[in-house]
């Protein structure tokens, strides 16, 4: 991978269009039985970087493991270019992880973005792997509006075509945004993430990795990887 600490904008809109030509939009693998959540945590206007990743069992959605890690980043936050702030220590948490999941949801976009390459995509092409983005709000395309029951959902387009889901995962809340990363097709992208969806805004995987990366970047978890402790997830 190149050191995204000494690389301009203009190469990493190179690089984008670089890893869009690898982009699978066809689910690899149906047979989900864990699904890995992550995210990243920092303090603002310091250049270090707080990443976790958590792993549950799917569909029950019950906590597994979790993996940690602390980086240090140079490249600034601009819209668009999140991965390249984002994924390197996202990497180093995923090499830490013994038995990898069956597929990653990332807190962020997949392929609704200008050149396709959110974050998610970017790190499902670099390392080859099933990933579908979450996001908490809209960069790219359009939806009409939709119903406010929860389960309701408004197709993400751009032009004709069809990048992803609005998906309302509670009542009279305001949606999440669902779409492939890489190697998952739109549709499945939205039948996985309703799973994953029990009684809050932010369904689970993504919740969850946001949890212990907040409290990892307060001192309260090390850094490394960990198994949970699946009674105390029993009775959650």
């Amino acid at each position: 991978m190149l050191n995204y600490n000494a690389i301009s904008i203009a190469e990493a809109t190179a690089v984008q269009n670089e890893l869009r030509q690898k982009l699978i939009l066809q689910t690899y693998d149906k047979n989900i039985t864990t699904i890995a959540g992550g995210d990243i945590s920092h303090n603002k206007d310091s250049d270090t970087v707080y990443a976790g990743i958590v792993i549950l069992s799917y569909p029950q959605m019950v906590l597994q493991s979790y993996s940690l890690i602390e980086a240090k980043t140079k490249f600034p936050y601009v819209p668009q270019y999140l991965g390249f702030r984002e994924v390197p220590a996202l990497m180093e948490a995923w090499e830490q992880i013994p038995i990898k999941p069956d597929i990653l949801v990332l807190d962020g976009q997949g392929i609704t973005h200008p050149r396709r390459m959110g974050i998610a995509s970017h790190f499902g092409v670099l390392q080859d792997i099933q990933t579908i983005g979450c996001a908490k709000s809209m960069l790219y395309g359009s939806y009409d509006p939709l119903a406010d029951e929860k389960f309701s959902t408004s197709p993400i387009y751009s032009g004709s075509e069809l990048l992803g889901y609005a998906l309302r995962t509670k009542t009279n809340v305001k949606p999440v945004y669902i779409a492939p990363g890489h190697k998952v097709s739109v549709e499945d992208s939205l039948r996985i993430m309703k799973q994953c969806t029990i009684k809050h805004r932010i369904p689970e995987p993504t919740r969850l990795a946001h949890e212990k990366v907040n409290l990892f970047r307060i001192g309260k978890l090390k850094t490394g990887y960990h198994l949970a402790d699946i009674q105390t997830n029993l009775f959650m």
